[in-house]
């Protein structure tokens, strides 16, 4: 069992607790792997009524994935990014179909892989410090974790836009996209905990109970804007639109899209419009795991990765470049299903 989780049984309810908060509880493979044990060994136990995963210590609930490792792998084989990606999806799915009521506490910062062990919970509960964010384009990546699922079911083209600049939305933003099934204020989550332990069957209710007022939510001003300048599915179009608005909101989005990386950009906007229409998560997670597996061995990861977090210049020199340098045909390769016996596969004895 890895130290970097801890998992127990708690007067009916089962409790996952992320414990790696010098990474603010980054996601390995080995922390996913125990998780999945956890949670199929609790599908059929009686004693397990609830699900409630959270944090312990540190300034958020989960900042992602181990995305240095990740990086190093894909300039070696890349197999251990793809033990990393097959686990992680595997819990990601198996938190999407499972048959208990789970909760999540996205208390803090909330990025990656932490909105892929979040968004499939029945319950979602955002606080004043929430900061939830999709930021993988700027390090030569893409919304995995079910992005392509999620962020295209939002309404308008939220989810385009949070794809393309990695905007950060507070909880009160959560709770009014419905990304938060509720807003909680962060002095009330001890007792909301306790009250779940007293009486797991009656969750629903300490819920509701504990909720507070919502704050405006910002985003909800700059609608308008984001479904009619975010509306295509080109990247070129979406920067021409940008060009052309005379706000300052406008400009500034403009030059976080421009600093992301062309491809990630494509990769994320292309992987949005397939996954609006997929027919079930499983789908979703078959096609992130193809993807992802390439992606991890590009020059834009390696070097989004190193230019933001290991050498922290900030300065990634992305290739190709220029949006119109990325073609349709490099897109078609990072795409293609993996065969058959390289594919990624849910738990057999989860469906859905």
């Amino acid at each position: 069992m890895s130290r970097d989780v801890i998992i127990r049984v708690d007067a009916g309810v089962g409790r996952i607790r992320l414990n790696r908060p010098k990474a603010i509880h980054a996601l390995t493979t080995e922390m996913c792997d125990a998780m999945s044990v956890a949670l199929l060994a609790w599908r059929d136990d009686p004693a397990v009524e609830v699900v409630l995963i959270d944090h312990c210590e540190g300034r958020g609930f989960c900042a992602g994935g181990d995305v240095v490792m990740l990086a190093r792998s894909g300039t070696e084989n890349g197999e251990q990014a793809k033990r990393f990606f097959f686990a992680e999806y595997r819990l990601n799915h198996l938190l999407f179909t499972y048959p208990k009521t789970t909760i999540a506490i996205m208390d803090g910062i909330t990025m990656g892989g932490g909105v892929g062990i979040s968004q499939p919970c029945d319950f979602r509960i955002a606080t004043q410090a929430t900061r939830l964010a999709m930021p993988e384009t700027g390090i030569g990546l893409f919304p995995d974790v079910g992005g392509g699922w999620y962020l295209s079911r939002l309404p308008g083209r939220v989810g385009q836009f949070m794809a393309l600049t990695g905007a950060r939305l507070d909880g009160a933003e959560c709770r009014y996209l419905n990304l938060a099934t509720h807003y909680v204020e962060q002095s009330e989550l001890e007792s909301l905990v306790e009250r779940v332990l007293k009486a797991p069957g009656r969750a629903k209710g300490a819920l509701g109970a504990a909720s507070a007022p919502v704050p405006e939510a910002k985003i909800e001003q700059s609608l308008p804007q984001i479904t009619r300048l975010f509306a295509s599915d080109r990247l070129e179009d979406v920067l021409a639109a940008l060009e052309a608005e005379e706000s300052d909101w406008a400009r500034s989005e403009l030059a976080t899209v421009r600093s992301k990386s062309p491809m990630s950009c494509k990769v994320s906007l292309r992987l949005l419009a397939e996954g609006a229409s997929r027919a079930s998560f499983a789908d979703e997670m078959r096609a992130e795991y193809a993807l992802a597996s390439r992606v991890v061995r590009t020059h834009d990861f390696r070097e989004g990765v190193r230019a933001l977090l290991i050498d922290k210049d900030n300065s990634p020199q992305w290739d190709p470049a220029a949006p119109e340098e990325v073609t349709e045909e490099m897109l078609d390769v990072l795409f293609a299903p993996l065969p058959e016996q390289e594919a990624w596969t849910p738990f057999p004895e989860v469906e859905g």
